[in-house]
């Protein structure tokens, strides 16, 4: 007898060192964010309050020659692989082959793998929320290829890439445009005759909807402000960048439009300008409509000003040497910004806070300071010290007092993509 005693006590000893020094997973979700030669990931468990971060990594090059894949699981070793990806389905491949692997890998088998999560770029007038995905969805995500050239089918790839790898895994679409539905007509409508509207579908979209979405809501809570009674300005600044006016927990109004190519500045993007310039600029040059729309997309912003590059960084170096088109065209990027946070502010009759998120929006105190100084007219009084925050966390830049908050948070889109995933598969 007191051999089985002295087993039962083992077995229950080493069931109770399992709970306390291992991570039992609850559901494992794979988080995709399909470029045309790129895949970015995430492998997140999501439990109903809380998540854990796997791992995390991007395939690029895919379809040139050498391809990469670097895969950073947690709490292991990084891990790189360059070899010919010719297509999606074999970059996702070796995403899981990496997720599976005995020595860098995050989970023992697929069959951890409970969903999928993808970051869709435009889902038009279609997709209000995040949805699961069948042939009717995938169906209308083509759709929108004549809408969204440049991301859309990537997107698609993605989701098509998964069902050949993992057949009947469960997968869902969330929407870059879904949280900017709730804009009103008044702002998502072009004053063009009405007929194209009803044609074609020709309106304001607005994107980056899961970024200002997470950062207002996050903001709302580091303030103590109700979510759904509040007016928030939230500032997603990168290559490709906009602002939103956040009413009372929704999206009121946003800088991009129909396309991305609308509104601030970008590395290289044209942003807001009077079509009747470009439409000269193609009569002069004798441009067809695909040359125009890539000189207004690929070769315009600050890259197109100064002719270096379309990086901030080389940006900022230029302009501290003093070069004139640089100066002028960091300027011009601010400046943009700045007009945007009080139009929105005006807008909503007044505003509790603004937040900066995105690559340059969390990592540039130059831009925040430009955007915010000068602007105690409207309550901000902007604290230059604070500005100088630790880069990677939230932190606020107003000072102490002032009437309007101002604060810098971190996004996490592949959260939210999770978190929806969750949502809708649970």
């Amino acid at each position: 007898m007191w051999f089985y005693a002295y087993a039962l006590r083992r077995v229950r000893r080493h069931f109770f060192e399992n709970i306390l020094t291992k991570h039992y997973k609850e559901m494992v979700i794979l988080v995709l964010n399909c470029g045309s030669s790129s895949i970015k990931y995430q492998v997140l468990d999501v439990m109903e309050t809380s998540h854990t971060l796997l791992a995390k990594g991007l395939v690029e090059r895919i379809g040139l020659a050498e391809g990469d894949l670097t895969h950073k699981p947690q709490g292991k070793d990084k891990f790189e692989l360059h070899c010919p990806i010719p297509d999606h389905t074999t970059g996702i491949r070796l995403v899981l082959d990496a997720l599976t692997n005995p020595e860098h890998g995050v989970i023992s088998s697929l069959e951890e793998l409970k969903a999928a999560g993808h970051r869709v770029a435009h889902g038009g007038e279609f997709f209000e929320d995040s949805c699961l995905v069948d042939d009717e969805v995938k169906a209308k995500i083509e759709s929108l290829y004549s809408i969204a050239p440049l991301h859309n089918p990537a997107n698609l790839e993605g989701i098509l890439s998964m069902e050949k790898v993992l057949p009947g895994i469960k997968q869902v679409a969330v929407f870059d445009t879904s949280f900017h539905h709730t804009i009103p007509a008044i702002n998502y409508m072009y004053a063009i005759p009405y007929e194209y509207y009803e044609k074609y579908r020709v309106r304001k979209y607005g994107f980056h909807g899961t970024s200002h979405k997470f950062v207002a809501r996050v903001g709302a809570e580091m303030f103590g402000l109700d979510f759904e009674n509040s007016k928030i300005v939230t500032c997603h600044i990168g290559n490709g960048a906009s602002v939103t006016a956040v009413k009372n927990g929704k999206s009121f109004d946003t800088s991009m439009g129909f396309s991305p190519l609308d509104g601030l500045v970008m590395g290289t993007r044209a942003g807001s300008m009077d079509v009747s310039a470009a439409t000269y600029i193609a009569a002069k040059e004798g441009m067809s409509y695909a040359e125009l729309d890539n000189m207004l997309n690929k070769k315009s912003g600050v890259q197109g000003i100064t002719g270096i590059s379309s990086d901030m960084r080389d940006i900022d170096a230029a302009y501290d040497e003093g070069n004139e088109r640089a100066i002028i065209a960091r300027d011009m990027y601010c400046n943009r910004i700045k007009k945007f946070v009080g139009e929105y502010a005006a807008e909503m009759g007044g505003v509790d806070l603004v937040i900066f998120t995105g690559g340059v929006g969390e990592n540039s105190p130059e831009v925040r300071e430009y955007v915010l100084s000068n602007m105690e007219f409207m309550g901000i009084d902007f604290d230059a010290v604070r500005n100088r925050g630790k880069r990677g966390t939230d932190y606020e830049i107003s000072a102490e007092g002032s009437r309007v908050k101002a604060a810098v948070i971190c996004t996490d889109e592949e959260l939210v993509i999770a978190k929806d995933t969750y949502r809708l598969t649970k």
